[in-house]
């Protein structure tokens, strides 16, 4: 019962914040049909930043302004670059967010190093928050969880029950009409593209210090947030948040596990001998497999719903 119990905790807070990382990205790609190849990049900038900021002035002020100026860099990159190859398709989009991404990774290596920071989590959010049986839940854990489904409710706020919100859906589908009205829908697809790229820096500045702020940190979770989009559904917000829940379990209960086909045959009461071609495969544990299980769940989806769990388009 313990050990359920805690790995659902864990694995929801770990889905939560890939929730935060992956919802910036979905906003951008239903608002504006741009897969942001750069995307995790921004949450490395967001950690980076967050990292200087509470060196300096503190932890609460770096909450606040990392983000604002990751999503200052990501407006200035549609406003100066992205729009210019906008034109031309969505190859030179991916193509030129894709060279964007390095270029950030070698902008962070010039100035920080190649070394890990030291970038710790604030000592008033340092503890536990309760005990479950014999389990300390860390209060950080929990703080992480409250500001995902904080910006949930902001994000479903702004969009459903706000006058830019009705515009920016609007200016998806009906571009021409929005701007006959008055509005300038080039600057609305700057703010959406800052908007996403400041949710992927307030993701960097919460899992920063909750796992660890290097320059490869952008490589160790750009993938598995294209994972979480396309399961989910692209550009489905609900299917984000499905998704990243769904592969937060997933990998939080596979690594606390250790069965394997090969200790399941032996309670079976069979056996395999040690120098069978097969005996390797059989004997790797759910653990050792857990890295690849998101990736296989992606397979399983692409086969049989492309369009995603809460999906309207083909992914």
């Amino acid at each position: 019962m313990e050990f359920t119990l805690t790995s659902i905790l864990n694995g929801l807070s770990y889905g939560l914040l890939l929730f935060m990382l992956s919802a910036g990205l979905t906003l951008i790609f239903s608002m504006m049909g741009v897969l942001n190849f750069a995307h995790a990049s921004f949450y490395m900038l967001g950690a980076y930043f967050g990292y200087a900021i509470s060196t300096t002035i503190g932890f609460w002020p770096a909450l606040i302004l990392a983000p604002l100026i990751v999503g200052v860099i990501g407006a200035g990159v549609e406003r100066y670059g992205l729009r210019s190859v906008h034109k031309y398709g969505h190859i030179p989009e991916l193509l030129f967010t894709f060279g964007l991404s390095y270029v950030i990774v070698e902008l962070v290596q010039l100035i920080w190093g190649r070394a890990a920071v030291p970038y710790k989590i604030p000592a008033e959010l340092d503890g536990p928050l309760f005990t479950l049986f014999t389990t300390a839940f860390p209060i950080y854990r929990g703080f992480m969880m409250l500001v995902a489904m904080l910006m949930l409710a902001a994000i479903y706020l702004v969009l459903k029950h706000t006058r830019i919100g009705l515009v920016i859906q609007a200016s998806l589908t009906h571009p021409d009409t929005v701007e006959a009205l008055g509005h300038n829908v080039p600057r609305v697809f700057m703010l959406v593209f800052g908007g996403g790229c400041a949710l992927a820096g307030l993701a960097g500045v919460i899992g920063g210090n909750a796992f660890v702020t290097e320059p490869a940190m952008a490589g160790t979770v750009g993938s598995i947030i294209f994972v979480v989009v396309v399961v989910g559904g692209m550009g489905s917000l609900a299917g984000a948040l499905l998704a990243s829940i769904l592969i937060g379990q997933i990998q939080t209960f596979a690594v606390a596990l250790d069965w394997s086909l090969l200790s399941i045959l032996k309670l079976m009461g069979s056996s395999v001998a040690a120098d069978a071609p097969y005996y390797r495969l059989l004997s790797l544990t759910l653990a050792e497999m857990a890295p690849i299980l998101p990736y296989l769940l992606l397979l399983l989806v692409l086969i049989f719903r492309p369009k995603g769990l809460l999906g309207n388009r083909e992914g």
